[in-house]
């Protein structure tokens, strides 16, 4: 009798025991959730949108929508998170998302400025459970979504104040903030807006991404391309505690690479990461990030992956990431450093295909949140040591037209 011929149990009684699969830890893992939130949610489901018509056999079914079901009915707001208009509220939550539906600073194809509009109507796909990790956000964190900030249309430095302030202010108050872009210019001000908050603490930069985005201006203004020159010309946020994973391809600028040598920051390319392994590459990220920090700022560009998985993208580059691998590296990444902030930037939806694009942003978002749940970082029992109370203004070197 040859292996494939005998019985399953027989079969699997043969082998040595094994530790438990992802799928048994999941399983069971299921079990200890509550279902508190979901509970909640339909009671007020049903007191806000009142109960359903008569035909209707499952009572918890209201007439309007509320709520996470049905996925395709409901207002945009990420995973149906309530909408929070008053923005002076935003500390009674563990997470506050926000959008910074900006573009001007796009030196190529714009459109990104729907990015966070794109991202928020594919997340309602989503559940709040993630099978693997064996959380249930809406059972473990409170989470809210605060809408935009107010960007200027083709006036990148007073976009850039606004984001600042916006950033700054959901910072300060203890929800993590998850910002939806927009460009990767916003990736200074955001940044800047952080590092408002940190007093003397000093934040370390891990960026994913297929281009170094490290020169001071591009068509004579910091555009897409600049965000890392300046932000690291923050006292808070070192150049040297600046890593860069996915590197690499035809696009990257001389200029950039010139400012890595000079400011002594660190990168790996796909090929390194590949070569070297996922695990080597998040030891190296986190070794030299969390090097003199207090915490870490998390930049994840859509492009890092290969443009066959995200085609609505500003700058579109083959031979990068692949979904699985950036997904493993950011989770272990969130799971063993403390994390600040994240911000997932250059989803164009104009360019996307099938959601492809703004799905795997969701995914991202998602992931963090899921890992900070299983690190211990969320829910937040009191505001992490490294906020500072009150704003200080930045000792940064002022870039000047």
């Amino acid at each position: 009798m040859t292996e494939r011929d005998r019985p399953l149990e027989e079969s699997l009684e043969s082998h040595p025991q094994q530790p438990p699969s992802e799928a048994e830890r999941a399983l069971e893992s299921e079990r200890q959730l509550p279902l508190t939130g979901w509970q909640q949610e339909v009671s007020k489901g049903l007191e806000f949108g009142l109960e359903g018509a008569e035909s209707i056999g499952d009572r918890s079914i209201p007439t309007f929508s509320r709520g996470e079901l049905p996925h395709y009915a409901g207002i945009n707001t990420f995973l149906k998170a309530p909408y929070i208009e008053d923005v002076r509220k935003v500390g009674e939550f563990d997470v506050a998302v926000v959008g910074v539906p900006h573009d001007s600073g796009t030196t190529y194809r714009p459109g990104t400025r729907f990015g966070p509009q794109g991202i928020r109507r594919i997340s309602a796909l989503y559940t709040p459970y993630s099978f693997e990790l064996g959380v249930d956000l809406r059972e473990q964190i409170t989470l809210c979504d605060v809408g935009d900030i107010f960007t200027i249309p083709a006036n990148n430095e007073k976009s850039f104040d606004q984001i600042s302030k916006g950033i700054a202010h959901i910072f300060s108050s203890g929800a993590f903030p998850i910002i939806l872009g927009g460009d990767h210019s916003i990736g200074y001000p955001t940044v800047r807006g952080i590092c408002r908050h940190l007093g003397d603490k000093k934040v370390g930069i891990i960026h994913f991404d297929r281009h170094v985005d490290t020169q001071e201006k591009d068509l004579d203004e910091r555009m897409h391309t600049c965000p890392w020159f300046h932000a690291t010309n923050i006292k808070n946020a070192p150049p040297k505690n600046l890593v860069q994973l996915g590197i690499g391809g035809w696009q990257v600028p001389r200029e950039g690479v010139k400012f890595h040598r000079e400011k002594a920051c660190n990168v790996l390319t796909v090929t390194d990461i590949v070569e070297k392994g996922l695990d080597y590459a998040v030891d190296f990220a986190l070794e030299r990030a969390l090097d003199g920090t207090d915490c870490i700022y998390i930049s994840f560009d859509i492009d890092c992956i290969d443009a066959g998985f995200v085609p609505g993208t500003g700058w579109p580059e083959p031979g990068g990431l692949l979904p699985r691998e950036a997904l493993y590296m950011l989770g272990k990444i969130v799971q063993r450093a403390p994390i600040c902030g994240l911000e997932v930037v250059e989803v164009s939806p104009p360019y996307d295909v099938s959601d492809m694009t703004a799905l795997l942003a969701a995914r991202v978002i998602c992931d963090t949140m899921g890992h900070l749940v299983v690190s211990g970082q969320l829910p937040r029992k009191q505001k992490p040591g490294y906020i500072h109370p009150y704003a200080q203004p930045e000792l940064v070197k002022e870039w000047t037209n």
